[in-house]
């Protein structure tokens, strides 16, 4: 008979190597064919709910690595509360509408202007939802559960019709008006830009001090004298229509190499040196307020600049005096609205000057820079030219300079409900702290939102003019329009008429003849996706509002955070979401966010198809989301190696329980060893730190550690380590051996539902080779942890064990230096202990030997004498020295006993006995 024969080698058909690229998708085909999740929402009817509301990612493109840490974080959150006694429906969405859909139709030679505005929109639509197709395919493949045969997708009619309502709601509660002020302007984009769609460069900018002259001083000022002004932006000089000083400044008329000219007193010196004065004398001193309208000449046109006044004005920088173009900026805008001085704004939404200003008709504004500087020069006016970096407003999308621009645009009021968006932002549990403070001052510092979009792709304001000019928005109107959508999706704006739009019979004192027109500008795509709280979360009947977690990068605190608290407050009072999570940015190794133009980014699909997802997923959890993520492939074959690790493990576990039968074979925990004992309250703290500590507080990273840990620690390097020789070697039904399949069984039942929020494939797989009722892990529940009646002791005496076990193992590894010993095996190790630890040593009633893994092991008494050549630690020496004895060929251990059974020499007695006993064949036959 073969010695193996004797041996329980486990066995199990769960391969070493996972091949996830090809299984996952078989795997992910039979969920689909099973519905798993439909099945995982019907055994969760009745229970609490839980609602993760999706954030809607951008239709264009495959995923990136970005989407995938982002919408397996959500995964990994929605699987726990599913398993943990909540209704946990997903819905997905995407965001439809917007510039970048466009670009790409312009870039396949689609010619917007030359087709009528509904078949261009139909073609946006056809690209947007193939965009979607591709994307959920990218999703499901990343093994994310949810509705994805009903997401919310912005595009269609009932998404549309609900954002016409919340638009209603507002306008109705006055909060939607239409003004005629500078806002951001994107010419590559030909669009106004919210403050969300901002992003800052640096770029080299002119910096020029340039002369007015007083036109009338009033007898406050000679006539021979000027207002020195800076600015770095000499492109909006056609557009100065005043000069603004600070009523609290004191300003100074200085001699300055034959001119006089004014500045702030206080910047004086700086002024001298930046501009080159060198012969400066102060001949008088004048009030801010005793400047206040008179006028300048402008230096290039033939009309004057007034002088006013403005607490806007300060002497961070520049002289003082402000060149002031209401049409080009905020702070110009709102002070000369004071003056009553109109705005001028001769730039057209190319970025090029129209004929309001003369001499630079068709100039694209940035490159009239150097021409009015040269005109500048040429007349006297310019003072100093130079250059500097800066950090200035780029689109966001287009990653080109924006420009301040007034144009009429829609607004909607955020000054009217500032204060309640503020109050709902204490009220909200914002995970990452720093989050209430960025978004809370964002709403704080916020101007009023531009709404309104000046290009194709998106929901129309359901505006109408009357024939007077005067704006329609009626309850009556919008939901109207918003029936009208419902219907038949929002391109019905562009194929009817106004008066077709309109209710039956509509009339109004504006149109005495009937006669109505509709707007044509669209609403800016946050408005799209910051409604999602009506259409999606009210909108469909197993989702509830406000959501429980919005959970998105840390881009969103001025996106989709942001104008959802902005739109909800403002039509229900209180905020979308009971909880708020960000997600920093995925960066290359060098701290560089991923780009195409830098080769440094990574393919989710092609992770996928090399490694598997579970592989990404694993990534996922192994991360600080909180910050910015830093990962390039070496950092995902790290990972690999880590899901090896715990493959193996598990494999090993199966092996070994492939005789167990969980029902007949189970020993009770009072039956349970010492040392099996001490396992499972390890096992059960793990499930306690991995539930509470981690999952409940989407800490990730804390389930990925503690489950390497356990896996590493507890089992690899310790109790699997030395179970080899009681599951391998002792009778199949021996109770030291059942003992050890039980707490096996158990920890592969338990990790196996711990894993599966981020591990579905593997714990799947892993699930078929169990012994449990449900078919599949994801319709099970998470374990519970429990309490052992005398847990705190064995602990208490493990704990002092590892210590004990850490000096052994030290002293084997010197010993092993030394050439004494090879493996642990052929060791004799003698412990010299104090009295505390020989008490501890005795209490643990366990064979210490086995446990360490030495073939013979010796605990001496307290006042027995240490050799010289013991290992000395503080409370314990070590001595090493080779066993004495043969090798059992069997358990592999050196025993002085070996060969004392005739039949069966080469077997030590514990061996021989046990075969004699279960294998009477071999003691007949003779072992091979």
């Amino acid at each position: 008979m073969k010695m193996k024969e004797t041996l329980h080698l486990g066995k199990t058909s769960f391969p070493m190597r996972g091949n996830l690229p090809v299984r996952e998708v078989e795997w992910q085909k039979e969920w689909e064919e099973k519905d798993i999740y439909g099945q995982r929402q019907k055994l969760n009817e009745g229970k609490p709910t839980f609602i993760l509301h999706d954030g809607p990612p951008y239709a264009n493109g495959n995923i990136h690595l970005g989407h995938a840490l982002n919408k397996v974080s959500k995964d990994i959150i929605v699987r726990f509360k599913s398993m943990s006694g909540f209704r946990a429906p997903y819905v997905p969405g995407w965001d439809t509408h917007g510039l970048p859909i466009e670009q790409v139709l312009t870039k396949k030679g689609v010619k917007r202007k030359e087709m009528p505005r509904a078949e261009y929109l139909e073609m946006c639509k056809d690209y947007a939802l193939s965009q979607v197709d591709k994307q959920r395919d990218d999703f499901k493949r990343l093994g994310v559960s949810g509705d994805w045969n009903n997401p919310y997708i912005t595009l269609t009619p009932d998404y549309e019709a609900a954002q016409i309502r919340v638009f209603g709601k507002m306008a109705e509660k006055g909060y939607i008006y239409k003004g005629l002020k500078p806002i951001y302007w994107s010419p590559s984009s030909e669009s106004s830009l919210a403050e969300a769609e901002i992003e800052y460069k640096d770029v080299k900018s002119a910096s020029i001090y340039v002369a007015f002259d007083v036109k009338d001083g009033k007898d406050v000022l000679d006539n021979d004298t000027s207002f020195v002004i800076w600015t770095t932006t000499p492109w909006t000089l056609p557009s100065n229509l005043a000069i603004s000083v600070n009523p609290e400044y004191i300003y100074v008329v200085v001699e300055a190499d034959g001119k006089k000219f004014v500045v702030a007193k206080e910047l004086l010196e700086t002024v001298t040196k930046e501009i080159g004065w060198e012969n400066v004398s102060v001949i008088k001193e004048v009030k801010g307020t005793e400047l206040e309208n008179l006028t300048a000449q402008h230096p290039f046109y033939d009309r004057e600049s007034r002088l006013i006044l403005g607490d806007h004005v300060t002497l961070d920088a520049g002289t003082g005096l402000v060149h002031t173009a209401p049409g080009h900026g905020e702070d110009d805008y709102i002070v000369c609205r004071k003056y009553g001085i109109d705005v001028i704004s001769p730039v057209d939404s190319r970025g090029c000057y129209t004929d309001e200003a003369p001499g630079f008709e068709g100039v694209f504004y940035d490159k009239a820079n150097p021409m009015i500087t040269k005109m500048l020069e040429e007349s006297g006016h310019l003072l100093k030219l130079d250059f500097f970096m800066h950090s200035y407003p780029h689109d966001w999308r287009t990653k080109k300079p924006v420009i301040y621009r007034a144009t009429p645009q829609w607004f909607a009021s955020i000054d009217k409900f500032r204060g309640d968006i503020l109050s709902e932002i204490e009220k909200v549990d914002w995970i990452i702290p720093w989050g209430r403070t960025r978004l809370y001052n964002m709403v704080r510092d916020r101007g009023d939102w531009v709404i309104s979009r000046q290009r194709a792709w998106g929901v129309p304001l359901p505006v109408f003019y009357a024939e007077n000019g005067e704006a329609i928005i009626t309850p009556e109107t919008t939901e109207h329009v918003a029936n009208l959508f419902a219907e038949h999706g929002s391109k019905i704006w562009f194929e009817k008429e106004a008066k077709e739009l309109l209710p039956e019979g509509f009339t109004h004192p504006g149109s005495p003849n009937g006669e109505f027109t509709k707007e044509t500008d669209i609403m800016d795509v946050w408005f799209d996706s910051g409604s999602s709280h009506e259409a999606v979360l009210r909108g469909r009947s197993d989702l509830s509002f406000p959501a429980d977690l919005y959970l998105e990068g840390s881009d969103q605190y001025r996106g989709w955070f942001n104008s959802s608290i902005t739109t909800s407050v403002a039509i229900n009072g209180v905020a979308p979401y009971k909880a708020v999570l960000s997600q920093g940015f995925t960066l290359d190794p060098q701290g560089r966010k991923q780009s195409k133009s830098l080769g440094n980014t990574i393919e989710p699909n092609k992770v996928t198809n090399q490694m598997g997802a579970d592989i990404l997923r694993l990534w996922v959890s192994s991360v600080d989301y909180e910050s910015d993520v830093k990962v390039d492939m070496n950092t995902l074959n790290q990972i690999a190696e880590v899901y090896r690790k715990i493959r193996n493990t598990m494999r090993f576990l199966l092996a070994n329980t492939s005789d167990f039968d969980a029902k007949k074979d189970r020993v009770e925990y009072d039956k349970l060893r010492s040392v099996d004992k001490y396992m499972m309250i390890r096992l059960n703290d793990t499930i306690k730190t991995i539930r509470d500590k981690g999952y409940e507080n989407y800490s990730f990273s804390t389930v990925y550690k503690s489950l390497v840990n356990f896996c590493t620690n507890d089992l690899s390097a310790f109790y699997l380590d030395f179970a080899k020789d009681v599951v391998y070697i002792e009778a199949g039904d021996n109770h030291e051996r059942r003992a050890m399949q039980t707490v096996f069984y158990d920890i592969l039942v338990a990790l196996t539902k711990l894993m599966t929020p981020i591990l579905p494939f593997t714990s799947e797989e892993i699930w078929s080779h169990l012994q449990e009722e449900e078919e599949f892990v994801q319709l099970s529940e998470l374990p519970g942890y429990d309490t052992y009646p005398d847990q705190d002791s064995i602990m208490e005496l493990w704990d002092g064990f590892m210590e004990v076990r850490t000096h052994v193992l030290k002293a084997l590894e010197e010993a092993r230096n030394n050439k004494l010993i090879g493996k642990s095996f052929e060791a004799k190790v003698t412990i010299y202990p104090n009295e505390p630890m020989a008490m501890l040593l005795d209490a643990l009633n366990t064979n210490l030997a086995q446990v360490l893994i030495v073939s013979d092991l010796v605990v001496e008494k307290p006042t027995a004498d240490v050799p010289e050549n013991a290992v000395q630690f503080n409370d314990v020496a070590i001595l090493v020295e080779p066993a004495q004895g043969e090798t059992c060929q069997r358990c592999r251990a050196i025993k002085e006993d070996v060969g004392s059974h005739k039949d069966l020499p080469t077997l030590c007695d514990r061996c021989a006995e046990i075969v004699e006993k279960n294998y009477p064949e071999a003691v007949a036959e003779g072992l091979e």
